[in-house]
């Protein structure tokens, strides 16, 4: 589009531009933004010095547009003084071309232009082209890393034939939490800094840590002794260990650091009366204290060989009796919300019989 209120150099301009392009001569910016509402130019030529909207004001106005802001600009102008020059190129002019054209000249310029802008388009396409690679491989090594996540926590559960389905419930329940706590804005700032990606992914893994325990202790048929007991609690510190030796490789390592919280704290109570480090309060990572409430629930609703399973009533009662004491009282007001969810969730993921 050749822009110019002098129509004896928009003929002139038309007639050496023709030839080798297709071309709009236009008197004035109000024509200009007539047609660009219905033809996207390659290439912008624009007067300067022109009644109503002059040139600068005209460039202003299309860098301004998300429309037009990546459509090239020549100011073709008789000014020809260095100040003229720089603020054109200042308001986001990629030339300037003097009047009366020189047809060599002008050709040349616009054939530049045109081959930078065409390398600029294929370099956006492969841009565009290696972020859509990396989206690709990053879902790829998303995908990776569930999976790995998902072995290793059937493996804890195969281990321990007393919690079948224990994993995914835990899980379920943290997404209750976490969804509701945003809704609430209950911990909004810590919550808006969680990677959502990873937090509820990273959620199986709080028992790692009993891979090393062993069978003797972990499936033992009557309640454990106290010093056997002992033993069973050094699965958080053995969690944590696993999750850390797996941080050394240097990957995935945002996604290992909320697994690291999760096996490390959930067993961390709020008036510091837990294990294994005695953390009180909001001393416990946010993870470990979601997750306290999601693990002792399913703990309480589930049947043990020393146990009765607790009701849905009984277990939501006793989350909220350790309000203030076991558990975040800011947690357990939303929990609250969320028993009956709680109760559907382990109803559709109940243990098989072959569990029990």
């Amino acid at each position: 589009m050749l822009v110019d209120d002098n129509k004896a150099n928009l003929a002139m301009g038309k007639s050496i531009l023709s030839k080798y392009y297709d071309v709009y001569a236009l008197p004035s910016s109000d024509k200009l933004f007539e047609f660009l509402g219905h033809v996207t130019p390659d290439l912008i030529l624009l007067d300067i010095e022109m009644p109503g909207l002059n040139g600068y004001d005209t460039i202003k106005v299309l860098k301004n547009d998300i429309r037009y802001d990546d459509i090239p600009v020549i100011f073709v102008t008789a000014k020809s003084s260095e100040s003229d020059e720089y603020e054109g190129l200042a308001l986001g002019a990629i030339d300037y071309v003097t009047k009366p054209f020189a047809e060599a000249l002008l050709l040349k310029r616009i054939e530049n232009q045109l081959l930078m802008q065409k390398q600029k388009a294929k370099l956006r396409e492969y841009n565009d082209n290696l972020v859509k690679l990396v989206a690709e491989k990053s879902q790829q090594i998303f995908g990776l890393q569930n999976a790995i996540v998902s072995t290793v926590a059937d493996l804890v559960e195969f281990r321990d034939d007393s919690t079948g389905g224990h994993i995914i419930r835990t899980q379920k329940y943290m997404q209750a939490l976490v969804d509701q706590l945003i809704k609430d804005g209950v911990y909004a700032d810590k919550l808006k800094l969680w990677n959502m990606d990873f937090i509820l992914p990273a959620a199986p893994l709080h028992d790692v840590g009993k891979i090393s325990i062993s069978d003797t202790i972990l499936n033992k048929p009557a309640k454990l002794l106290a010093d056997e007991f002992e033993i069973m609690k050094t699965h958080v510190k053995k969690g944590v260990e696993a999750i850390e030796r797996m941080e050394r490789f240097g990957f995935l390592a945002d996604f290992l650091e909320y697994a690291k919280a999760f096996a490390g704290t959930h067993h961390e109570k709020w008036d510091g009366s837990g294990y294994p480090r005695g953390l009180k309060g909001q001393e416990i990572p946010l993870e470990g204290r979601i997750m306290a409430i999601a693990d002792v629930y399913d703990a309480l609703i589930s049947e043990r060989p020393y146990k009765k399973a607790f009701s849905k009533e009984e277990a939501e009662r006793i989350i909220i009796e350790g309000s203030n004491s076991h558990f975040d009282p800011a947690i357990v007001e939303v929990f609250k919300k969320l028993a009956d969810d709680f109760a559907a969730i382990a109803g559709i993921y109940s243990d098989s019989p072959a569990k029990h």
